[in-house]
């Protein structure tokens, strides 16, 4: 039975891809059609916890820990099905949409994050669930369609990803959390795995290079946050913090080694949004693109980094579990999900789509 549902799912799979490729499908075509097969799988009790309408309150409610606990810490469960709770066909389905809504170099990074959990839960000896690779939360708000609006996100540990089409297109990436622990796999038969190394040694790269005034106008603190400032808020702050180095100070070669450190938080989404996030740098003045740091300029010391414009903000910090325990995060002040967007649709359109219910299925 295991063997047929496995066979069942492989062949669904190559279904999509081949017809994706006999029709040149884009990417939103990829995520509509994945999104439609995905919740057609479901059966009546997993679409209940599946789907929501789009103005569910839920929708801008996110966190990147693991679930252990999770209630009594946060005071609310999180939405979504869990690849616990489906089958074969269903696992194979959701990965199709994880993965038309990312880049191929994005889908590899977020499963293998996923894939550290099983690290942890040996280097752990947990024998309770805490670390478990099969937790991560699929849920959809609205109806996936070419027409009108509609998002979904998957959300575990260290994976908080967020995705909103509006009238086929997708709109909207952002918030984009992507955690590590470990940071670096140091021992055992991964030794070496690193799947968030881009986003460190670009961003060091540069830190070394300044010397000087620049240094010390980029060093916003000699010892590094506990962790991103914004954290899992709604709305990403910054209050009072320092901005630091401003891209106008920087030779031709730094300010090359900036835009390096910030592309590796675009080529995780699709191309046109890439595009988008690149050109949303490379767009802002250099007087008003900034580059700060706290902690160690060496490796394994404990480090923060974040770069920003009036538009978006990248954090990255690596502090805990001795300096091997990485969270990175893309964010727009604006634009975090799609929430600019959303707010031209509702003030043209004078309605909403229905409020905190979840949506039955056509």
């Amino acid at each position: 039975m295991h063997r047929a549902h496995t066979c069942r799912a492989v062949l669904l799979t190559l279904t999509l891809v081949l017809g994706a490729v006999a029709y040149h499908a884009t990417t939103e075509d990829l995520m509509v059609s994945s999104a439609k097969a995905w919740l057609a799988s479901l059966n009546s009790n997993q679409i209940t916890s599946a789907q929501y309408k789009l103005d569910n309150p839920d929708y801008e409610t996110w966190h990147f820990v693991p679930d252990n606990n999770f209630i009594t810490a946060r005071g609310y469960g999180r939405n979504g099905v869990t690849y616990r709770d489906m089958n074969a066909e269903q696992r194979s389905l959701a990965d199709a949409l994880l993965s038309a809504s990312l880049s191929r170099a994005g889908f590899v990074t977020v499963k293998t994050i996923m894939s550290l959990e099983e690290v942890l839960r040996i280097q752990e000896k947990d024998t309770v669930g805490r670390r478990d690779v099969d937790l991560y939360h699929f849920s959809v708000f609205g109806k996936p369609a070419m027409q009108g609006d509609w998002a979904w996100r998957l959300e575990g540990h260290h994976v908080s990803l967020h995705f909103l089409m509006r009238e086929g297109k997708l709109a909207s990436t952002s918030p984009t959390f992507l955690g590590a622990n470990p940071h670096e796999v140091r021992e055992g038969p991964r030794k070496g795995v690193r799947p968030l190394g881009a986003r460190e040694d670009t961003a060091r790269k540069l830190m070394k290079s300044l010397e000087g005034e620049l240094r010390e106008k980029a060093l916003v603190e000699e010892k590094a946050y506990r962790d991103i400032l914004t954290s899992a808020d709604t709305r990403a702050k910054l209050e009072g913090q320092p901005h630091g180095l401003a891209a106008s100070d920087l030779s031709e070669d730094q300010y090359a080694m900036l835009l390096a450190a910030a592309d590796s938080y675009a080529m995780s989404v699709p191309g046109e949004q890439a595009e988008r996030r690149r050109k949303m740098v490379r767009g802002t003045p250099r007087d008003k693109l900034f580059f700060a740091w706290a902690g160690s300029v060496e490796p394994g010391g404990g480090d923060y980094y974040r770069i920003q414009s009036p538009e978006f903000l990248i954090e990255y910090d690596n502090t805990q579990n001795r300096n091997n325990h990485s969270h990175t995060v893309w964010r727009e002040f604006e634009g975090d999900f799609g929430r600019d967007v959303l707010a031209v649709h509702y003030r043209l359109d004078g309605h909403g789509l229905g409020v905190g219910e979840p949506l039955e299925a056509d």
